[in-house]
Protein backbone atom coordinates (compact mmCIF):
# COMPACT_ATOMS: atom_id res chain seq x y z
CA UNK A 1 0.00 0.00 0.00
CA UNK A 2 1.19 3.51 -0.85
CA UNK A 3 0.06 5.37 2.27
CA UNK A 4 -2.64 7.26 0.39
CA UNK A 5 -4.98 6.02 3.11
CA UNK A 6 -3.60 6.16 6.63
CA UNK A 7 -4.87 3.49 9.01
CA UNK A 8 -4.96 3.55 12.80
CA UNK A 9 -6.62 1.29 15.35
CA UNK A 10 -8.11 2.85 18.46
CA UNK A 11 -9.70 0.08 20.50
CA UNK A 12 -12.41 -1.43 18.33
CA UNK A 13 -12.36 1.49 15.85
CA UNK A 14 -10.53 1.30 12.53
CA UNK A 15 -9.69 4.88 11.56
CA UNK A 16 -9.16 5.32 7.81
CA UNK A 17 -7.93 8.72 6.67
CA UNK A 18 -7.58 9.97 3.10
CA UNK A 19 -3.97 11.09 2.98
CA UNK A 20 -3.31 13.45 0.06
CA UNK A 21 -3.61 16.72 2.00
CA UNK A 22 -1.42 18.59 -0.50
CA UNK A 23 -4.12 17.89 -3.12
CA UNK A 24 -7.09 18.36 -0.76
CA UNK A 25 -7.39 14.55 -0.76
CA UNK A 26 -8.45 14.53 -4.40
CA UNK A 27 -9.06 11.01 -5.65
CA UNK A 28 -6.79 9.10 -7.97
CA UNK A 29 -7.44 5.48 -8.95
CA UNK A 30 -4.59 4.50 -6.63
CA UNK A 31 -6.20 6.24 -3.67
CA UNK A 32 -9.54 4.64 -4.53
CA UNK A 33 -8.08 1.15 -4.75
CA UNK A 34 -6.28 1.57 -1.44
CA UNK A 35 -9.41 2.90 0.28
CA UNK A 36 -11.43 -0.01 -1.09
CA UNK A 37 -8.88 -2.52 0.18
CA UNK A 38 -8.73 -0.92 3.62
CA UNK A 39 -12.51 -0.77 3.89
CA UNK A 40 -12.84 -4.42 2.95
CA UNK A 41 -10.22 -5.39 5.52
CA UNK A 42 -11.96 -3.42 8.26
CA UNK A 43 -15.39 -4.72 7.29
CA UNK A 44 -14.18 -8.33 7.51
CA UNK A 45 -12.03 -8.00 10.64
CA UNK A 46 -13.99 -9.30 13.66
CA UNK A 47 -11.84 -7.18 15.97
CA UNK A 48 -13.07 -4.01 14.24
CA UNK A 49 -16.45 -2.98 15.63
CA UNK A 50 -16.78 0.44 13.97
CA UNK A 51 -15.07 2.33 11.14
CA UNK A 52 -14.19 6.03 11.07
CA UNK A 53 -13.47 7.78 7.75
CA UNK A 54 -11.75 11.19 7.72
CA UNK A 55 -9.58 13.35 5.49
CA UNK A 56 -6.17 14.77 6.36
CA UNK A 57 -5.51 18.49 6.23
CA UNK A 58 -7.98 21.28 5.56
CA UNK A 59 -10.44 19.34 3.40
CA UNK A 60 -12.20 16.01 3.57
CA UNK A 61 -11.89 15.53 -0.19
CA UNK A 62 -12.07 17.82 -3.22
CA UNK A 63 -13.36 14.95 -5.39
CA UNK A 64 -11.72 13.32 -8.38
CA UNK A 65 -8.33 14.67 -9.38
CA UNK A 66 -8.99 16.10 -12.84
CA UNK A 67 -5.24 16.27 -13.42
CA UNK A 68 -5.16 12.47 -13.43
CA UNK A 69 -5.27 11.27 -17.06
CA UNK A 70 -8.38 9.42 -18.20
CA UNK A 71 -8.33 6.12 -20.03
CA UNK A 72 -10.14 5.93 -23.37
CA UNK A 73 -12.80 3.57 -24.71
CA UNK A 74 -12.27 1.60 -27.95
CA UNK A 75 -14.21 4.30 -29.85
CA UNK A 76 -11.79 6.98 -28.63
CA UNK A 77 -14.00 8.66 -26.02
CA UNK A 78 -12.82 9.36 -22.45
CA UNK A 79 -13.71 6.43 -20.23
CA UNK A 80 -15.95 7.89 -17.53
CA UNK A 81 -17.44 4.66 -16.24
CA UNK A 82 -14.81 1.94 -15.69
CA UNK A 83 -13.33 3.53 -12.57
CA UNK A 84 -16.86 3.89 -11.19
CA UNK A 85 -17.68 0.23 -11.78
CA UNK A 86 -14.34 -1.19 -10.64
CA UNK A 87 -13.31 1.14 -7.80
CA UNK A 88 -15.63 3.91 -6.67
CA UNK A 89 -19.01 2.18 -6.70
CA UNK A 90 -17.60 -0.84 -4.81
CA UNK A 91 -16.39 1.58 -2.10
CA UNK A 92 -19.98 2.74 -1.62
CA UNK A 93 -21.40 -0.78 -1.59
CA UNK A 94 -18.68 -1.96 0.82
CA UNK A 95 -19.60 0.79 3.29
CA UNK A 96 -23.31 0.15 2.95
CA UNK A 97 -22.82 -3.62 3.27
CA UNK A 98 -20.29 -3.55 6.13
CA UNK A 99 -21.73 -5.41 9.16
CA UNK A 100 -20.67 -2.57 11.45
CA UNK A 101 -21.33 1.17 11.66
CA UNK A 102 -19.29 3.59 9.56
CA UNK A 103 -18.84 7.16 10.82
CA UNK A 104 -17.68 9.97 8.55
CA UNK A 105 -16.22 13.31 9.65
CA UNK A 106 -15.85 16.14 7.16
CA UNK A 107 -14.07 19.49 7.25
CA UNK A 108 -13.66 21.95 4.40
CA UNK A 109 -14.70 20.56 1.03
CA UNK A 110 -16.60 17.31 0.66
CA UNK A 111 -16.97 17.59 -3.10
CA UNK A 112 -17.71 15.18 -5.92
CA UNK A 113 -16.54 11.72 -4.96
CA UNK A 114 -15.77 13.12 -1.51
CA UNK A 115 -19.42 14.06 -1.13
CA UNK A 116 -20.50 10.58 -2.26
CA UNK A 117 -18.13 8.98 0.25
CA UNK A 118 -19.41 11.18 3.06
CA UNK A 119 -23.07 10.51 2.27
CA UNK A 120 -22.48 6.75 2.12
CA UNK A 121 -21.50 6.67 5.82
CA UNK A 122 -24.05 5.62 8.44
CA UNK A 123 -23.49 8.70 10.61
CA UNK A 124 -21.82 11.92 9.48
CA UNK A 125 -20.32 14.73 11.53
CA UNK A 126 -19.32 18.06 10.01
CA UNK A 127 -16.94 20.74 11.17
CA UNK A 128 -18.18 24.30 10.95
CA UNK A 129 -16.00 24.88 7.87
CA UNK A 130 -17.44 21.90 6.01
CA UNK A 131 -19.57 22.07 2.91
CA UNK A 132 -20.99 19.59 0.45
CA UNK A 133 -20.52 20.32 -3.24
CA UNK A 134 -21.60 18.53 -6.39
CA UNK A 135 -19.86 20.58 -9.08
CA UNK A 136 -20.35 17.99 -11.84
CA UNK A 137 -22.65 20.33 -13.77
CA UNK A 138 -19.70 22.69 -14.29
CA UNK A 139 -17.90 19.85 -16.10
CA UNK A 140 -20.92 18.86 -18.19
CA UNK A 141 -21.42 15.50 -16.46
CA UNK A 142 -23.68 14.05 -13.75
CA UNK A 143 -23.10 13.31 -10.04
CA UNK A 144 -22.05 9.70 -9.52
CA UNK A 145 -20.91 7.09 -6.97
CA UNK A 146 -24.36 7.16 -5.38
CA UNK A 147 -24.65 10.87 -4.61
CA UNK A 148 -27.85 11.32 -6.63
CA UNK A 149 -29.37 8.32 -4.80
CA UNK A 150 -28.47 9.55 -1.33
CA UNK A 151 -29.68 13.07 -2.06
CA UNK A 152 -33.03 11.96 -3.47
CA UNK A 153 -33.45 9.60 -0.52
CA UNK A 154 -32.68 12.17 2.16
CA UNK A 155 -33.69 15.62 0.93
CA UNK A 156 -36.18 14.90 -1.84
CA UNK A 157 -36.14 15.61 -5.56
CA UNK A 158 -36.55 19.39 -5.34
CA UNK A 159 -33.55 20.02 -3.10
CA UNK A 160 -31.53 17.28 -4.81
CA UNK A 161 -32.12 18.98 -8.17
CA UNK A 162 -31.02 22.30 -6.66
CA UNK A 163 -27.71 20.84 -5.48
CA UNK A 164 -27.08 18.85 -8.65
CA UNK A 165 -28.20 21.33 -11.30
CA UNK A 166 -26.81 24.52 -9.76
CA UNK A 167 -23.59 23.02 -8.40
CA UNK A 168 -23.49 25.35 -5.41
CA UNK A 169 -21.96 24.76 -1.99
CA UNK A 170 -24.19 23.50 0.81
CA UNK A 171 -22.67 24.80 4.09
CA UNK A 172 -22.55 22.54 7.13
CA UNK A 173 -25.28 24.39 9.02
CA UNK A 174 -27.73 24.03 6.15
CA UNK A 175 -26.69 20.42 5.58
CA UNK A 176 -27.68 19.79 9.20
CA UNK A 177 -31.00 21.57 8.68
CA UNK A 178 -31.67 19.46 5.59
CA UNK A 179 -30.80 16.20 7.36
CA UNK A 180 -27.61 15.36 5.45
CA UNK A 181 -25.33 15.44 8.50
CA UNK A 182 -26.01 14.36 12.07
CA UNK A 183 -24.24 17.18 13.87
CA UNK A 184 -22.01 20.21 13.32
CA UNK A 185 -19.12 20.84 15.72
CA UNK A 186 -16.21 23.30 15.85
CA UNK A 187 -13.44 22.30 13.47
CA UNK A 188 -10.94 21.86 16.28
CA UNK A 189 -13.29 19.44 18.03
CA UNK A 190 -14.26 17.43 14.93
CA UNK A 191 -11.70 14.64 15.16
CA UNK A 192 -12.23 14.00 18.87
CA UNK A 193 -16.02 14.14 18.48
CA UNK A 194 -15.94 11.70 15.59
CA UNK A 195 -13.66 9.27 17.41
CA UNK A 196 -15.88 9.47 20.50
CA UNK A 197 -18.93 8.68 18.38
CA UNK A 198 -17.20 5.77 16.63
CA UNK A 199 -15.98 4.45 19.99
CA UNK A 200 -19.50 4.64 21.41
CA UNK A 201 -20.75 2.58 18.49
CA UNK A 202 -17.84 0.13 18.80
CA UNK A 203 -18.87 -0.48 22.40
CA UNK A 204 -22.48 -1.12 21.38
CA UNK A 205 -24.34 -4.33 20.43
CA UNK A 206 -22.52 -5.22 17.22
CA UNK A 207 -25.01 -7.74 15.88
CA UNK A 208 -27.96 -5.43 16.52
CA UNK A 209 -26.20 -2.51 14.86
CA UNK A 210 -25.40 -4.64 11.81
CA UNK A 211 -29.03 -5.74 11.59
CA UNK A 212 -30.17 -2.12 11.86
CA UNK A 213 -28.05 -1.39 8.79
CA UNK A 214 -29.61 -4.32 6.95
CA UNK A 215 -33.12 -3.21 7.87
CA UNK A 216 -32.50 0.36 6.78
CA UNK A 217 -30.94 -0.84 3.54
CA UNK A 218 -33.99 -2.97 2.85
CA UNK A 219 -36.34 -0.09 3.61
CA UNK A 220 -34.55 2.73 1.82
CA UNK A 221 -31.70 1.42 -0.34
CA UNK A 222 -32.79 -1.86 -1.86
CA UNK A 223 -32.18 -0.53 -5.38
CA UNK A 224 -28.83 1.15 -4.69
CA UNK A 225 -26.68 -1.31 -6.67
CA UNK A 226 -28.84 -0.95 -9.77
CA UNK A 227 -28.78 2.83 -9.38
CA UNK A 228 -24.98 2.87 -9.18
CA UNK A 229 -24.86 0.96 -12.47
CA UNK A 230 -27.33 3.41 -14.03
CA UNK A 231 -25.19 6.37 -12.92
CA UNK A 232 -22.12 4.79 -14.53
CA UNK A 233 -23.99 4.21 -17.78
CA UNK A 234 -25.38 7.74 -17.82
CA UNK A 235 -21.98 9.18 -16.95
CA UNK A 236 -20.42 7.52 -19.98
CA UNK A 237 -23.10 9.07 -22.19
CA UNK A 238 -21.46 12.49 -21.69
CA UNK A 239 -17.97 11.34 -22.67
CA UNK A 240 -18.24 12.31 -26.33
CA UNK A 241 -20.02 15.62 -25.88
CA UNK A 242 -18.50 18.98 -26.69
CA UNK A 243 -19.82 20.22 -23.36
CA UNK A 244 -17.75 17.69 -21.41
CA UNK A 245 -14.59 18.63 -23.30
CA UNK A 246 -15.32 22.31 -22.69
CA UNK A 247 -16.11 21.74 -19.01
CA UNK A 248 -12.81 19.97 -18.36
CA UNK A 249 -10.84 22.56 -20.31
CA UNK A 250 -12.54 25.43 -18.46
CA UNK A 251 -11.87 23.81 -15.09
CA UNK A 252 -8.18 23.37 -15.84
CA UNK A 253 -7.93 26.93 -17.19
CA UNK A 254 -9.90 28.35 -14.21
CA UNK A 255 -12.49 30.06 -16.37
CA UNK A 256 -16.25 29.88 -16.83
CA UNK A 257 -17.33 27.16 -19.26
CA UNK A 258 -19.22 28.12 -22.40
CA UNK A 259 -21.61 25.21 -22.88
CA UNK A 260 -23.41 24.72 -26.20
CA UNK A 261 -25.74 21.86 -25.29
CA UNK A 262 -23.98 19.38 -27.59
Amino acid sequence: MSGLVAVARVGGVAHLELNRPEALNAWTPELGRELLARLREAAQDPAVRAILVTGAGRAFSAGADVKNPREYTPNGEPDLSTRLREIYNPIVTTIRGAPKPVVGAIQGAAAGLGCSLALSCDLLLAGESAYLLLAFVHLGVIPDAGSSWFLAERVGAVRAAQLMMLGERLPAARALEWGLVNDVVPDDALRDSALALATRLAEGPTVALANMKRALASAAQAGLAAHLELEATLQQAQAGTADYAEGVAAFKEKRRAAFRGT
